[in-house]
């Protein structure tokens, strides 16, 4: 069972999507079978959680050899967390899509690149080697650029032209990474790697491998001071690839160099470590003030994607049990919270035709429920009391408080009036002010909608997220222990890594 249970958020994805591809010509059977199939990974996903939550950290190899030279499948607590949280939002996303996506881009093959999009980022949270994890990145990237593409209009081409560009360059840097360190240790399993790389006759190029590997995650994640590809891209894509984007794809990086430098990069921590706290601070700060100056939604939105990023690696910087427990809160709540916000920003395109805060507006007089969703995830990414947000800002800046890093925890609490400043434009353009006269549909040449048959199915994965992040808040204390237990397991090594090479293939 604890077999099946590790591979099956790899199975169903690519099973799905072969499947889908199969009925291609028929967009009613797709639509169903991509819902039932987000509905069954969400389960498997659960039961990974439970499995790993009784039994601690659970591994195989495939291909019947032991780690390192099988292939490594591993499972502890902060990994189960993530496919738990991804199988969330994916299957809010496939809702979503029933009545935001049409036809034409179902019959390019939408449902099965969002099938493999999750096939790569489930991989890429269970996976226990580094070689592989560059695989899944690439099956990611292959699968985001197709859906970043799909539809064909000249914004969308530029935007996906951009975002393919500098993960590219990301994937380069990671395979040198990959290279210097194969070379090294003679081995890409991190369990291994973990055990095998302080004592290695070369520890000069350690260093060397690890900042490789800050630069290649941190381009991923989107982190200062390679950052620009996303606030160039993501507000080109389609609002429920745009919400599966960004509560995902910058999650992975992040997740990445969470697992690589809790693992395997922990001989120079004033080095590597510092390094992430340092680049953390740019980040917050870069990305607060870029989203302030924006009135495209999407655009602020994606802004906001760069100064939360800061505030998830700068838990790691810090690394102390309680800055990486308040770490793996904050990413879990940022993901539900993100992606929420953007598939509203899809809503009131629907309704006004435009994504221009300039050009929307009268959303609380004339549709109040719209509103009343707006306000939980907003004023949870600013950060205010009792919503989920708070209690994950409140748990990295005493970490922060508690390491001494006072400037680092200052500018962490200014950039969340910052983010409160852009969440109250939002709703002073949006929903509070009367929409202007002379409103029309933005360039992308989209049509004001009134309600329909598919409207349901935006609106109810978006109430769903929002009773997530209310839950969250008003009882933080279920995920804070989860958290706290899954940051112990990150700094205590040594139960990966025994599950790991230990395993039974």
């Amino acid at each position: 069972m604890k077999e099946i249970l590790l591979i099956l958020p790899l199975l169903l994805p690519l099973i799905t999507a072969v499947m889908l591809l199969a009925l291609r010509r028929n967009p009613d059977r797709q639509r169903r079978l991509s819902a039932a199939s987000a509905f069954l990974q969400l389960a498997a996903a659960l039961m990974l959680a439970a499995l790993v939550w009784r039994h601690g950290v659970c591994a195989t190899t495939a291909g019947g050899w032991r780690a390192p030279f099988g292939i490594a499948i591993a499972a502890d607590l902060f990994a189960a967390s993530m496919v738990v949280v991804g199988g969330v939002i994916f299957l809010a996303v496939c809702l979503y899509s029933l009545g935001a996506i049409g036809r034409e881009r179902e019959t390019y093959g939408y449902h099965p690149l969002l099938h493999t999009l999750m096939l790569g980022v489930n991989g890429a949270f269970i996976t226990g080697d580094i070689f592989n994890l560059y695989v899944w990145f690439e099956v990611m990237l292959i699968s985001s650029f197709v859906l970043a593409a799909l539809g064909g209009k000249r914004e969308q081409l530029e935007g996906a032209v951009k975002y393919v560009a500098l993960n590219l360059l990301s994937s380069t840097v990671f395979l040198i990474a990959c290279g210097i360190l194969y070379g090294v240790a003679g081995t890409l399993n991190m369990a291994d790697l973990a055990v095998t790389l302080p004592g290695t006759q070369r520890p000069e190029l350690i260093p060397v491998a690890a900042v490789l590997f800050v630069v290649a995650f941190g381009i991923k994640a989107g982190a200062f001071p390679l950052f620009f590809w996303l606030p160039a891209s993501y507000h080109t894509l389609p609002s429920p690839v745009a919400a599966l984007f960004a509560g995902l794809l910058t999650k992975v990086g992040v997740y990445s160099m969470v697992r690589v430098f809790t693992l395997v990069f922990i001989q120079d921590t004033a080095l590597t470590h510092g390094l992430i706290a340092v680049m953390a601070v740019f980040t917050m700060a870069v990305g607060v003030l870029g989203a302030a100056a924006q009135y495209d939604f999407r655009r602020l939105l994606s802004f906001h994607i760069i100064s939360q990023i800061g505030y998830m690696i700068l838990a790691l910087g810090l690394y102390t049990p309680a800055a990486l427990a308040g770490g793996i809160f904050y990413i879990l709540h940022h993901i539900v919270v993100k992606s929420n916000l953007f598939l509203i920003a899809g809503i009131t395109r629907r309704y006004q035709g435009s994504y221009d805060l300039r050009r929307l507006g009268g959303f609380y007089a004339d549709r109040w429920w719209l509103a009343v969703l707006f306000i939980v995830p907003a004023f949870s990414l600013a950060g205010l009391p009792p919503l989920s947000g708070f209690w994950a800002k409140f748990a990295v800046v005493r970490a922060a408080l508690e390491a001494r890093y006072f400037v680092a925890a200052g500018v962490a609490i200014a950039v969340g009036l910052l983010t409160l400043f852009s969440m109250t434009k939002v709703w002073s353009e949006v929903f509070w002010k009367p929409q202007p006269a002379a409103a029309a549909a933005d360039g992308s040449g989209g049509k004001p909608k009134q309600d329909g048959p598919g409207i349901a199915w935006m609106v109810v994965p978006v109430a769903l997220l929002a009773a997530v992040t209310l839950g969250i808040g008003f009882f933080p204390e279920p995920l804070y222990r989860y958290s706290l237990r899954a940051a112990g397991q990150l700094m205590d090594r040594a139960e990966y890594i025994r599950a790991v090479l230990e395993a039974a293939p």
